[in-house]
């Protein structure tokens, strides 16, 4: 028996979506791409959507769409994935790191206008902030919006752990309360295709600019291919080749129709670990704000490894032996030898982070998890102490 944090849920209703769209004229850039699209708007509110290769390509396009260089300055947690501190290099704008609040995981707001506050002092300016949902929480996205209108900056809603959350009783939150949002479709996240992502927006501009450059930035425009001939297209700006197929796209509208029964069992797996784990001495589990409904993307535990008598690294090899694959999320930001070579951040700002991942595990959590499997994690762990 092999139990792993995380593992993606197909069935055969997605096997048939996929098998209808192989069989199709268009398994590249077929009408399922559009499809997508639109579900996509229709559930998470956004007047615009482009899905796009990957969650990396999405935050990627982010910054181009936003003409970030290196005159800017850009904000992010160091409690998340590569992909949204590579999103600010690629544009060759500088890094900055704000330290997560202990209670959401996520960037801790008054931290954050600490800095917005130093930066206006020596008359800088933060351009733009890129705010994860870490795990499935939400960030204080009315706190972010006030300083967003305060410090006149844009917001990036990393969302690719919160698909699915709910932030004020609203599935919609994330395109309302940001300029730009991201998503991911790998294979652990609440639903899939596999690789893939998309970019969500209510601004039009942005929108269209975005759809240009994940395919080139080919312009096809009739009133010249009229004159020239209909094979005619021009360039007038580097692009990338990141578009979603034809039979991804199929995935993942089949997909995104299970989401809510998707989280609805992972929220039941949440609720039976945190009851079984919450009053026990060397265990710390994940807290959930008033305005936020968690979508347990991750169930990240934190234990207090300075009260028990097993490190973090025989944890993970004792339980690898029992058929439970443990997983962290994620080594801080900072600490990986690329960034600390390359930028020069100040780890008395971040200790926060640097506490957590001294701590957190992230343990099973996915839709087919079987009662059975969730009692043997939480018997073990409740074993913790015993272990040598």
């Amino acid at each position: 028996m092999k139990i792993n944090y995380g593992k993606h849920s197909i069935g055969n209703d997605d096997i048939q979506s996929v098998i209808k769209s192989l069989k199709s004229n268009n398994i590249t850039q077929g009408e399922n791409i559009l499809k997508f699209e639109n579900a996509l708007k229709k559930f998470f509110g956004s007047k615009y959507s482009t899905v796009v290769s990957s969650g990396t390509a999405a935050l990627h396009l982010a910054g181009r769409a936003l003409n970030w260089t290196k005159k800017d300055t850009i904000v992010t947690t160091p409690l998340t994935f590569l992909a949204s501190i590579n999103s600010i290099i690629y544009s060759g704008a500088k890094p900055e790191l704000v330290d997560i609040d202990k209670k959401t995981y996520t960037i801790d707001i008054n931290k954050l206008e600490d800095k917005l506050k130093k930066f206006k002092k020596k008359n800088k300016k933060i351009s733009a902030v890129i705010a994860v949902d870490y795990a499935g929480h939400t960030c204080d996205w009315r706190g972010l919006i006030y300083l967003k209108n305060k410090y006149s900056l844009k917001l990036i809603n990393d969302n690719c752990h919160a698909m699915g959350s709910k932030y004020l009783n609203s599935y919609k939150y994330a395109a309302k309360y940001s300029d730009i949002v991201t998503h991911s479709y790998h294979a652990v996240k609440n639903f899939t295709t596999g690789e893939g992502g998309s970019i969500l927006t209510n601004d039009k501009k942005i929108n269209d600019r975005i759809q240009k450059l994940r395919s080139h930035s080919i312009i096809r425009d009739k009133k010249i291919q009229s004159s020239r001939g209909n094979w005619f297209y021009e360039v007038d700006e580097l692009g990338y080749n990141y578009r979603l197929t034809d039979f991804q796209s199929a995935l993942g509208i089949s997909q995104l129709k299970k989401l809510k029964k998707t989280i609805l069992v992972k929220k039941k797996i949440a609720k039976a670990y945190d009851k079984n784990f919450q009053n026990v001495e060397y265990l710390i589990t994940p807290q959930v704000s008033k305005y936020c409904d968690h979508s347990y993307h991750l169930y990240p535990l934190q234990i207090r490894f300075d009260k028990i008598n097993i490190s973090k690294k025989k944890l993970f090899k004792i339980f690898y032996k029992k058929g439970i694959n443990l997983q962290v999320h994620y080594i801080p930001i900072f600490l990986q030898k690329f960034y600390r070579k390359n930028y020069k951040f100040n780890l008395d700002e971040l200790k926060n982070s640097i506490d957590f991942y001294k701590n957190e595990i992230s343990i099973p959590i996915y839709k087919e998890l079987t009662s059975n499997q969730v009692e043997y994690v939480i018997n073990n762990i409740l074993k913790i102490n015993n272990l040598r």
